[in-house]
């Protein structure tokens, strides 16, 4: 079930976001939820979930965990540092996939998340560390004006 309000997420489009299919299950201050069905446009050669597909998740996941802002006409960004992902299992097509996001520490302008994917079978596929950096005015949960021009 998503407990996350329409305006939250619908509000800052994402193109790529949109292409790739992921969205919210649960997002709130260091912490989210993001999900993903893995359909033919996300396989590689080999028929499994191309690796970019599984790190863009680990990185979209580290990044949102890190950017709550409850304020409805407000909007943290940030932009990643430092990527590690790990590959742990084939992510397969046509099984539901479920990326944590944990904003663990930090100071005013970086923070450092843990991210982990796993099937709608409990299987870990992935995990990652990141490290990310707020995009001047994201620094507090007050954010900036969703309409703000990104510098």
């Amino acid at each position: 079930m998503n407990d996350v309000p329409k305006w939250m997420w619908d509000d800052d489009h994402s193109v790529f976001r949109d292409h790739v299919g992921y969205g919210p299950i649960v997002w709130r201050e260091h912490y989210v939820e993001l999900e993903l069905t893995l359909g033919e446009k996300h396989r590689n050669r080999s028929g499994i979930a191309h690796g970019g597909v599984i790190a863009t998740l680990i990185d979209a996941a580290g990044g949102f965990a890190g950017c709550w802002c409850p304020h409805r006409d407000r909007i943290r960004r940030a932009s990643t540092l430092s990527l590690n992902t790990q590959f742990v299992s084939p992510g397969r097509l046509g099984r539901r996939l479920v990326t944590t996001g944990r904003a663990r520490a930090g100071g005013k302008s970086i923070f450092f998340a843990t991210m982990e994917i796993v099937d709608d079978e409990g299987k870990l596929v992935a995990t990652g560390e990141g490290v990310y950096k707020y995009r001047p005015g994201s620094e507090t949960s007050l954010g900036v004006p969703r309409d703000a021009k990104v510098e």
